[in-house]
């Protein structure tokens, strides 16, 4: 899965190249080069809570970022690519409808904004989450599904791992994606940063 970028506002460009050395128009972002994989989060202790039955989520919360926002479907474009929330709504998480819904078995992706022309976007500190942090996703049905963060990784767009981040699970997982790295405006964001966490209690 690729994800279309639009050079100066747009997360995603998961295939875009990297930045050339000595590009003028490059400046240093949050989860850059120099950033490093999370410590990882021990295993859970106990049977793992059953999974959801499919129900599309409402809004999304990162408690320890202090992340509460709207969540939306997003599809696919006509080149095959996951579209990205729309950039005059900074704050809305984006969730691909084509997958599994928060909760169910499987891997669900939540895509938002790092930034905007207009300034910092609902996941402007992703890179900051610490490893056993909770992401709530909250449901149409009522439940929310609850995810235990278990590390954050940036990769560099031109070998994003889609095999490791998209790959198939058994148990209900969760994708967090934004763009990190550096910025250029003529290619955009460098690189990805990506929150793996798994379904750890429901409520």
């Amino acid at each position: 899965m690729t994800v279309l970028v639009t050079v100066g506002h747009r997360c995603g460009g998961w295939h875009v190249g990297p930045r050339k050395a000595g590009d003028p128009n490059a400046v240093a972002a949050a989860g850059g080069p120099g950033a490093s994989e999370e410590e990882s989060c021990e295993a859970p202790t106990g049977p793992p809570p059953p999974p959801l039955p499919r129900s599309r989520p409402t809004s999304f919360r990162i408690p320890s970022l202090g992340i509460d926002a709207p969540i939306a479907a997003l599809g696919l474009d006509q080149q095959r690519e996951l579209e990205t929330p729309p950039v005059d709504q900074p704050r809305l998480v984006g969730w691909y409808e084509g997958g599994p819904t928060p909760g169910e078995p499987g891997t669900a992706i939540a895509v938002g904004h790092r930034d905007t022309l207009t300034g910092p976007a609902v996941f402007a500190g992703l890179a900051q989450v610490k490893p056993c942090k909770v992401i709530e996703v909250t449901r149409a049905d009522g439940q929310t599904a609850v995810y235990t963060v278990d590390r954050m990784k940036v990769y560099d767009k031109a070998g994003f791992p889609d095999k490791e981040v998209y790959g198939p699970v058994r148990r209900p997982e969760l994708r967090v994606l934004t763009c990190g790295g550096l910025y250029s405006r003529r290619t955009g964001y460098t690189s990805n940063v990506v929150v793996f966490a798994h379904l750890s209690a429901t409520k």
